[in-house]
């Protein structure tokens, strides 16, 4: 798993604007997006009390990371009515996991090229 396994879920320019290219502190905000992740994941699901503050939460932290598509899924979810959250958490979902797919995609290929820097 490299760039190449990147789908575009995730704009990790806006990141790597964000932190000014900081591969520490990208590391430590995509660790925390995964470990949320954890979190959100049981609470999308329409009969969790939740959901709704789960997909709020996840909205912020995927706009921060350049998940946008995911961000607006998560938007769109917040104002849907609870007879027909299923549906959209349901894209939410999919969307989640394509942003993971690509956020592990992306460490990977930063854990790959560690390994051919040369110490100083």
């Amino acid at each position: 798993m490299a760039r190449r396994d990147i789908t575009g879920a995730v704009d990790f320019a806006v990141l790597e604007g964000f932190t000014a290219g900081d591969q520490a502190v990208i590391e430590e905000v995509l660790d925390l997006f995964r470990q949320q992740a954890e979190i959100w994941t049981p609470l999308l699901d329409s009969r969790s009390e939740g959901w709704r503050d789960a997909a709020h939460s996840m909205k912020g932290a995927a706009a921060g990371i350049g998940a946008q598509t995911l961000s607006r899924v998560c938007g769109e979810a917040e104002i849907t009515p609870d007879d027909l959250a299923e549906p959209v958490l349901e894209r939410v979902k999919s969307a989640l996991d394509a942003a993971l797919s690509d956020v592990a995609a992306y460490q990977h290929e930063q854990m790959l090229r560690s390994l051919r820097t040369p110490l100083s």
